[in-house]
């Protein structure tokens, strides 16, 4: 069957189509983005670049000199005099690039976003009343980098390290702008129900009838005859903020270091709980701060996640979900469990690099598939006449 648009040319369809693939464009620029930057922790290069300079700062040093003015900067902070003591320019140049490319990625995600907008939104393929949320976009965009310097400036004066909280807060920021993009990206890409129409067979006079596709049901009947529904809905809703709060968890790791500690499974040797776990006071502040008690909380949040998706998936099977919807809820249940048995394998192996980086990656994939099933659950209700 032919089909297309009620109301949008093909044009108008095509240009939405652009807009839709380019976000998806910068969600992978972005997911790279969040990857790279693990690694960058992961080397310890994230505190190499002592300064923040959005504009010149793209071009790195080019003579020995600059080099060596770097350089110097760098042995000024406590992380060069109490762990890199002696270090070599080439060592230090090796963990520069690393954090140099991280800073160089996001102000090329800025460009990828800004340049295309502007021409979608001068051709009409960015509606005007999408261009307020586009512009927030950017703005966030440019936000995540003001929280990354500030995060970069909590190790610069006493610690030998980022804080663990603004490391949280930073990929916190990058995960809803990763979220926002993919989920309009998503409104481009998807048509709202009932919005194809077919036509059919000439009619007397030359007119032709056309037929509006009905609105999909949930397992042949709709949406007002199926409490289902909405059950699944909301369990779609919980989801990807379960996964999110995870990933904030895992932040809190990473910026413990956490993952080189306990390195067993499923007990923390030979524990239940870590040892110690509230050894500070007062006792609330030790899942924040202490490291067996934040790998701990991961730990029991992986477990969450894991429960979620297998009852996110079953409400979908019982309420017999098809297309898309279905597929999506497939994926969760298959990353997930990709995840969970990548997790334990990285903790075992005390936090590789190649591990890590597709630990967190595969998390990315997980969050997105979570989104993905709740706009198309959204979708569907919204084509039935709503969703509670």
């Amino acid at each position: 069957m032919i089909a297309i648009a009620a109301g949008l040319p093909s044009k108008a369809l095509h240009s939405r189509r652009a807009v839709g693939w380019w976000l998806i464009v910068v969600a992978l620029m972005i997911a790279g983005m969040v990857v790279i930057g693990g690694l960058t922790r992961l080397t310890g290069s994230g505190l190499s670049i002592t300064e923040w300079d959005p504009v010149m700062g793209a071009i790195p040093p080019l003579s020995q000199s600059d080099w060596l003015d770097a350089f110097h900067k760098y042995q000024r902070i406590p992380q060069y005099v109490h762990e890199h003591q002696g270090m070599s320019l080439a060592q230090f140049q090796f963990i520069y690039r690393w954090e140099w490319t991280h800073r160089l990625l996001g102000r090329l995600i800025g460009v990828v976003f800004l340049l295309p907008f502007l021409l979608f939104a001068w051709t009409g393929a960015i509606t005007r009343r999408d261009v307020p949320r586009m512009v927030v976009l950017f703005a966030l965009g440019a936000l995540q980098g003001f929280v990354g310097w500030w995060m970069v400036e909590s190790g610069l004066e006493t610690r030998v390290s980022v804080s663990q909280y603004r490391l949280a807060i930073h990929l916190g920021v990058a995960l809803l702008l990763f979220a926002a993009i993919l989920w309009t990206a998503l409104e481009y890409l998807r048509l709202p129900p009932g919005s194809l129409r077919s036509p059919t067979s000439p009619q007397a006079g030359g007119e032709q009838k056309t037929q509006i596709s009905p609105p999909p049901t949930w397992g042949g009947r709709t949406a007002e005859a199926s409490a289902k529904a909405v059950r699944v809905g909301d369990l779609a809703l919980v989801f990807p903020l379960l996964i999110y709060l995870q990933m904030l968890l895992g932040a809190l790791v990473a910026g413990l270091h956490a993952g080189l500690i306990y390195n067993t499974w499923p007990s923390m040797d030979g524990r239940f709980l870590p040892e110690h776990p509230f050894f500070n006071a007062p006792w609330w502040i030790n899942f924040f701060e202490n490291p067996g008690l934040a790998q701990f909380d991961h730990r029991i949040g992986a477990y969450i996640v894991a429960l979620g998706a297998i009852a996110v998936w079953w409400s979908a099977i019982r309420a017999k979900v098809t297309g898309p919807a279905r597929t999506s809820v497939w994926a969760i249940l298959l990353i997930t469990f990709a995840q969970i048995a990548l997790g334990i394998t990285t903790l075992l192996n005390q936090a590789p690099i190649l591990l890590s980086a597709l630990h967190q990656l595969t998390a990315l994939a997980l969050l997105s598939a979570a989104l993905w099933h709740w706009y198309e659950l959204r979708r569907r209700s919204s084509g039935q006449g709503g969703m509670k």
